[in-house]
């Protein structure tokens, strides 16, 4: 498991990413990751319910990021796939309010 710093998750993300359609499926199974991330890596907050409601494609890099959501509003745990490879990069907490 990989928690990517700030400036590691900044640099997977592209200018005009391509939004993910809500019923398309992931390009691999990623949640054995997920289920690994280590508790402080989550900050206190719970992804428990394993809901996603944004992914997004990044076209040059080749990867996706799926953003779990929260239980609390405005919080996602997004993980990055590496779609070249058929592996999870890492992953990041982002608090939408904070940025």
């Amino acid at each position: 498991m990989r928690l990517l710093t700030e400036a590691e998750y900044k640099a997977t993300m592209e200018p005009e990413p391509v939004p993910i359609g809500p019923d398309d499926e992931p390009p691999f199974d990623f949640w054995p990751y997920f289920d690994v991330i280590p508790e402080a890596d989550l900050q206190g907050h719970d992804f428990s319910g394993g809901t996603v409601t944004y992914a997004w494609h990044m076209p040059q890099g080749n990867l996706q990021h799926v953003l779990v959501n929260c239980e609390r509003n405005n919080v996602f745990l997004v993980v990055v796939l590496d779609l070249t490879r058929n592996t999870v990069l890492g992953h990041y907490l982002l608090d939408i309010m904070a940025v």
